[in-house]
């Protein structure tokens, strides 16, 4: 059987990762950062609302499967109007996603009743979904990174109901090169899509907000126990991706689905087993951790930790 070749793990950058549940709680998630989610919604919205206020309910759902843990989480804000705002990261490719986008919606609209035998003429208080999707859905577009979706009249077009509305972002096909940037959207879509791969904040990206949102996401100003939460949230991120390449190229190989099944699993295992030696690694080197230490922090034995000595000092 052909040898999968060792991947590297992908090393921590100047800026946080605004794609991991870490970053982007971090970036969007607490009430003094909370201007900065309001200037991103407003150029979602593009006038249709202007939201001048928000308050923060926060509110996580879990991968399906342990090793996808964080890979689906998301923000649930209230605005100045009680309207809701469900912002969801989903990094995994998801089949039925949009179906579970309406039943979430459904959910906060169902709610909403009264309960009990109490008197209610069903009025509803507006719902907005966002979705950041580091994936594509089947049949979009080549460059179509933006759906703004809202109930219709089918024949005219005309607005059928105002108070439900969905946006989804398809990260992958905003390809829009730096020097080709015009609107804050743009700008926006930008940082969520390269930040983590940036050295230095881009001349287009020098207004006052997105300073502040440099700021924030710079990682020498991370505490220590940031940076190790930091850490295990891009070790999730890296291992699920590394799971499902590996499942794909091991499907390929086999082209039957006993294959699929079996690469997945050694994917999943070599995943772990890489995402671990490389947290090790950063608690020996970054901060100095014993053996005792360091084992204790990526749960991990200590006769492993000393491996992982043991060839970082043969490396110098």
């Amino acid at each position: 059987m052909k040898k999968t070749p060792a991947k590297t793990a992908p090393p921590i950058g100047r800026f946080i990762d605004p794609l991991t549940d870490f970053g982007f709680k971090r970036i969007f998630g607490s009430e003094p950062n909370k201007d900065l989610l309001i200037a991103f919604l407003n150029e979602l919205f593009r006038g249709r609302k202007v939201i001048k206020d928000l308050v923060y309910n926060a509110q996580e759902k879990n991968g399906p499967a342990r090793y996808f843990r964080k890979a689906i989480f998301d923000l649930t804000c209230t605005g100045a109007n009680n309207e809701t705002f469900i912002i969801e990261v989903q990094r995994a490719d998801q089949k039925f996603f949009i179906d579970r986008a309406l039943f979430y919606t459904a959910s906060k609209l169902h709610g909403q009743g009264p309960g009990g035998s109490k008197n209610w003429n069903f009025q509803l208080k507006e719902i907005y979904f966002v979705g950041l999707m580091d994936f594509n859905f089947d049949d979009t577009m080549p460059g179509k990174y933006l759906h703004r979706v809202r109930l219709a009249e089918e024949e005219t077009g005309q607005t059928f109901y105002n108070k439900l509305g969905f946006i989804f972002l398809e990260l992958p096909n905003f390809t829009i090169k730096e020097n080709a940037i015009k609107t804050d959207l743009e700008r926006w879509m930008y940082v969520l899509c390269n930040m983590a791969k940036m050295e230095k904040i881009p001349v287009i990206l020098h207004k006052k907000i997105f300073q502040k949102l440099f700021k924030i996401a710079e990682v020498a100003n991370l505490k220590k126990e940031d940076y190790m939460l930091y850490e295990k949230d891009l070790l999730d991120k890296w291992t699920a991706y590394s799971v499902l390449k590996t499942a794909e190229e091991k499907g390929m190989e086999k082209g039957m689905e006993k294959g699929r099944k079996e690469g997945i699993e050694e994917g999943r295992k070599e995943g772990v087993e890489e995402g671990k030696e490389l947290s090790v690694k950063n608690l020996i080197t970054k901060f100095g951790f014993t053996d005792e230490q360091a084992a204790n922090a990526a749960e991990v034995s200590v006769a492993f930790v000393k491996k992982v000595r043991a060839a970082l000092v043969k490396g110098k």
